[in-house]
């Protein structure tokens, strides 16, 4: 029993204790501050919210931070203990690509519980702040110098402080008429003003790119100077002859000299001054005619500025306003070459490069359509074919006809919308129309004849490669039949034969004589029979005759 009243009292003294808590700190508990904003600007970081209706007085705020990587919270530098309801945290070192969570709350004796901001990425939630602007007068116009946002080292826009285009809102002074004027860069000139005359005007910056638009900065004022003595050249303006470009310009005044400067159109977008980075161009100085001209290979592809200035010797004039050069659109287009080879019925142009490639414009890289007419020369009819490769067919033509022809190239970029003139007419007559079929029956019936003789070529060829690499081991037919056998046979025994000497024992001589004339009967008949031999290859025995002979010999003794 006394436990379970142990236990019950335990449990009412801890339910009791924030009650108390809160009851001798002044009786209530500290709402979270409310409506918390983030404003980034530039590289500025401001936080703003509200106080609630219980933290009044001394009553403090806090923020921490926390980012990707990190498991714990960390206080914020700047923003600790702030009695107002508004802290700079931008010495705080960031990544503006990366994620940041922020949480507040207030603070006296006892604290209230934490408000989390909704995270953000810096880059992102930033703002493009007004630019820095810095003016210089003319009698008839006003010069902007136009610093980018932010500071010199700036983080936020490190990436884009060439990227920056600008706008301004111009007016007098004296009127509430506005003037507009979009996409200008860090140095502009705004021309045809009024002499001795305040203008003011205020500019802002966008970055295209990033889809982020700023604001308008503050208003600056300025009166334009007396008139000059002499005015600046008007309506500059360059055109194309030839290989050269032409610039002309008005003026008002006779006997004055001029002279040209150039500078390329991307440094305008750079931060900074650039007066002496312009550059005189070499065959403009000192030129006492309202137009120089110059060969197109004074630039190279690219986007320029050019401005003219007038002299009298004793004074100058300001400088003109700046007129945009691209050689892309002003460098003229070139008329094709090309070479023609006849055929029975038919041309096939070669197109080329131009005579002067070497210095050829840059609009000469960009893909061409080239427009051909011909003709027969005896004829001004003309047809015309249009294509995109730099060999062309023409088919169906008429043999042995002269055919004059001319091309020309069209730009297929719809931006330069150039075309060159005409190239000079070349003619050329086409071959006769049977002169194929006749090399044709020529050629089949040279290879007919030449085949025979090939096919004995050949087998000779072989006969011979065959006798001195895999020669014969066996004798000729010849040899062959000369040493057969039988002969070989026969010879040895007539060689065993003729060293034999015969002797016979002769009772009487009448039948001496009678053998005598058997014996020479018998040579006679050898000699004929050897003879016969040598002839067909066979010798005969002379054993067997002469044992015939001696026989017949006993016989007749008997």
């Amino acid at each position: 029993m006394m436990v379970t009243l142990l236990g019950a009292t335990t449990l009412v003294l801890v339910t009791l204790a924030p009650w108390v808590l809160s009851a001798a700190a002044g009786g209530k508990n500290l709402k979270s501050p409310q409506k918390v904003e983030v404003d980034v600007i530039d590289d500025n970081f401001i936080l703003r919210w509200n106080r609630s209706e219980e933290s009044v007085g001394n009553v403090t705020f806090s923020f921490d931070y926390q980012k990707p990587e990190m498991d714990n919270w960390i206080k914020l530098p700047g923003c600790q203990n702030m009695t107002s309801t508004k802290c700079n945290f931008s010495s705080l070192k960031l990544n503006i690509y990366d994620e940041i969570k922020l949480r507040i709350r207030a603070e006296k004796e006892n604290t209230s519980s934490w408000c989390e901001v909704d995270s953000f990425t810096p880059f992102r939630k930033a703002q493009i702040g007004p630019p820095e602007v810095h003016l210089e007068a003319e009698d008839k116009a006003i010069v902007i110098y136009i610093s980018p946002p932010g500071t010199e080292d700036s983080v936020m826009w490190a990436l884009d402080r060439s990227s920056f285009t600008y706008s301004l809102v111009i007016w007098k002074n004296s009127s509430s008429v506005e003037e507009r004027i979009e996409n200008i860069y860090s140095r502009h000139k705004i021309s045809k003003l009024s002499p001795e005359t305040t203008y003011c005007l205020k500019v802002k910056a966008a970055l295209l790119t990033s889809r982020k638009i700023g604001v308008y900065g503050p208003v600056h004022c300025i009166k334009t100077t007396v008139e000059n003595e002499l005015p600046p050249p008007e309506n500059i303006e360059v055109i194309v002859q030839n290989q050269n470009y032409v610039l002309k310009w008005d003026y008002t005044y006779a006997n004055m000299t001029f002279q040209v400067q150039w500078l390329h159109a991307f440094l305008k977008r750079k931060p900074g001054n650039h007066l002496y980075k312009w550059k005189q161009i070499p065959d403009c100085e000192n030129v006492t005619t309202t137009q120089c001209v110059f060969p197109q290979n004074t630039f190279q592809k690219g986007i320029y500025l050019l401005r003219v200035q007038a002299s009298d010797g004793n004074n100058t004039s300001f400088w003109s306003e700046e007129i945009k050069f691209d050689t892309e659109i002003q460098a003229s287009l070139l008329p094709p070459v090309f070479n023609i080879r006849s055929l029975s019925d038919s041309l096939h142009i070669s197109i080329g490069a131009p005579k002067w490639s070497e210095n050829k414009p840059v609009i000469q890289d960009y893909p061409l359509i080239y427009e051909i007419l011909f003709w027969e020369n005896t004829s001004k009819a003309e047809r015309k074919i249009i294509k995109k490769k730099t060999d062309v067919t023409i088919p169906n033509l008429k043999p042995l006809t002269v055919y004059c022809v001319k091309a020309r190239a069209h730009s297929m970029d719809e931006k330069l919308n150039k075309s060159s003139v005409f190239s000079d007419v070349v003619c050329e007559e086409t071959k006769s129309g049977n002169t194929s079929k006749i090399w044709l029956i020529i050629g089949i019936f040279t290879v007919l004849l030449a085949l025979p003789f090939v096919i004995y070529a050949v087998k000779v060829l072989l006969r011979c490669i065959n006798y001195v690499f895999f020669p014969s081991l066996k004798p000729s037919s010849n040899i062959d039949e000369y040493f057969s056998e039988q002969s070989l046979k026969n010879l040895l025994l007539s060689t065993s034969e003729e060293q034999i000497e015969k002797c016979l024992i002769i009772e009487n001589i009448s039948t001496i004589a009678t053998v005598e004339e058997t014996n020479q009967t018998d040579e006679d008949h050898k000699k004929y029979s050897s003879q016969t031999s040598e002839d067909s290859g066979n010798y005969s025995n002379e054993d067997e005759s002469e044992n015939k002979t001696s026989e017949e010999l006993q016989q007749d003794f008997i």
